[in-house]
């Protein structure tokens, strides 16, 4: 696969890029990104689907935009794709032509199947794993459904239900009564659903998150993967449809989604109303992911290798030169952890997390050696964006941020408090994570010592003089259960 990619997906409401750059041979990041609310779908609903001059014009000219950014990152390879506007347009034909012969650019139609097949496989590969999962696409001309079982993909469904179709035919005309009615008849298709969490793709979906995150003071700030309790979506969407445009704005929903936000909201309401759904999650991926993955794993049936995690791997292959450290750091803090679980009576959950931490710690000398702790800590938290959960970004992060210093301050735990684990199980790991890059200060191409804990005592054993892991462990901000002795 080219090392740059662009993928162009052509929505109904809006036209969107995205340039991903690989890596290594799974890991990849996003290079850039660019959107355009061209809405090629404008009044085509009321012309039995045609589209009209202006709006196939808008899109044409962000075409021939977004092509010249392709080419100013050198990407070696388009990926453009369209959706149900041009999927349901009996004049498609004209525009296909126009842009092939003009753009040198083919756009393939995906029929509905397909593009809810994309959106989920985005989710099911790039979100926390999610079991027993429906995800939801509202977009401008369709809605897409499927069932999401770990990295299993199923029981895919399209439907035609979409902001700016609704916004058309009821909407404008004020016919929310019959718009119920419409969404209902349709939504008959996703009875048989039997799910526990909503995984939500799409505008609709993430202005929604987004908003709650504001109203609740959310402290991470980043959408995917956000959760919260489907009570809460279902609340704010019941007030998203009563309110006008200033309250609107009050309830943070922004102004390019004052138009479509309340038939996307009521599409919502309808499905919740069919569902016995528990959680809710945000993906900040869909249907231009999917198409990326789908070809980048298109020998691996769609699915990234069990226990990889492409944006771990891309941290490593952008910012770690010595794999050999980050290795044993990873090595050692699971040691570690281990002899002491019982002691500290740990979940066995933050294991994982903490071997995480270890591995990436490396990753701020790479930026500036004297604020290490500062650049993992951004890194981490900007970063780590695919597979985890935000307590575990944030887990992480705050690890980092703290190595080889000191305990976990009050206010960052406080801040942090709705995510973090309790106040001694994050300073143990801590101190963990700090111990073990102590114990390697002398950077030995093995590690060259052997570990015993009993009743609070740590005892390093080694052949060698472990002078330099000795000065570094007793600067630590020990534990102070905990006691480090060498021999």
């Amino acid at each position: 696969m080219a090392k740059r990619v662009t993928v162009i997906d052509i929505g109904s409401n809006s036209v969107r890029m995205v340039v991903y750059e690989r890596t290594s041979r799974f890991a990849f990041h996003l290079l850039h990104e660019e959107k355009s609310k061209v809405r090629i779908s404008e009044n085509a609903y009321q012309h039995n689907g045609n589209l009209q001059e202006l709006p196939m014009q808008r899109t044409f000219d962000a075409l021939a935009n977004f092509l010249s950014i392709s080419d100013s990152f050198k990407a070696r390879k388009v990926l453009c794709v369209a959706t149900s506007a041009l999927r349901d347009a009996p004049n498609k034909k004209e525009f296909l032509q126009k842009v092939k012969h003009k753009l040198k650019l083919n756009i393939k139609i995906i029929d509905g199947h397909r593009e809810a097949y994309l959106g989920a496989i985005a989710c099911a590969n790039l979100l926390p794993e999610q079991q027993n999962a429906i995800s939801i696409d509202i977009g401008g001309g369709s809605t897409e459904f499927s069932f999401i079982n770990k990295k299993d993909v199923s029981q895919t469904i399209s439907l035609e239900l979409g902001t700016v179709r609704l916004k058309e035919l009821f909407f404008d005309k004020g016919l929310i009564e019959e718009a119920k009615i419409y969404i209902d008849s349709k939504l008959e298709a996703i009875e048989h659903f039997n799910a526990e969490t909503l995984v939500g793709i799409g505008g609709t979906f993430r202005a929604i998150s987004s908003a709650i995150m504001e109203i609740e003071e959310y402290p991470l700030n980043k959408l995917h993967a956000y959760e919260y309790q489907i009570e809460k979506l279902a609340v704010f969407v019941e007030e998203v449809l009563k309110a006008d445009e200033s309250q609107l704005l009050n309830l943070g929903i922004k102004n390019n989604r004052l138009d479509v936000i309340k038939p996307g909201a009521l599409i919502l309401e309808r499905v919740l109303n069919k569902l016995s759904l528990k959680n809710a999650i945000t993906s900040g991926v869909g249907v231009r992911e999917g198409v990326y993955l789908a070809d980048l794993l298109r020998n691996s049936k769609d699915k990234l290798p069990t226990n990889y995690n492409t944006s771990v791997r891309h941290l490593i292959d952008a910012h770690i030169n010595d794999n050999n450290f980050s290795n044993q750091l990873n090595s050692l803090s699971k040691k570690l952890f281990d002899l002491m679980q019982g002691y500290f009576n740990l979940d066995i959950k933050y294991r994982y997390e903490l071997g995480i931490a270890a591995k990436l710690y490396p990753i701020g000398s790479n930026i500036h050696f004297y604020s290490q702790n500062k650049h993992s800590y951004y890194l981490i938290q900007s970063a780590l964006e695919y597979g985890f959960k935000h307590s575990q970004i944030l887990l992480i992060s705050t690890l980092n941020k703290y190595a080889k210093t000191r305990l976990p301050s009050s206010s960052h735990r406080e801040k942090y408090e709705v995510l973090l684990p309790n106040e001694n199980t994050l300073n143990v790991l801590s101190y963990l994570l700090s111990l073990s890059i102590a114990l390697l200060s002398h950077k030995p191409r093995n590690i060259d010592f052997e570990l015993e804990f009993e009743n609070g005592v740590l005892k390093v054993s080694s052949k060698n003089e472990l002078y330099l892991a000795k000065d570094a462990v007793s600067k630590l901000d020990c534990h102070k259960e905990f006691q480090v002795l060498f021999r």
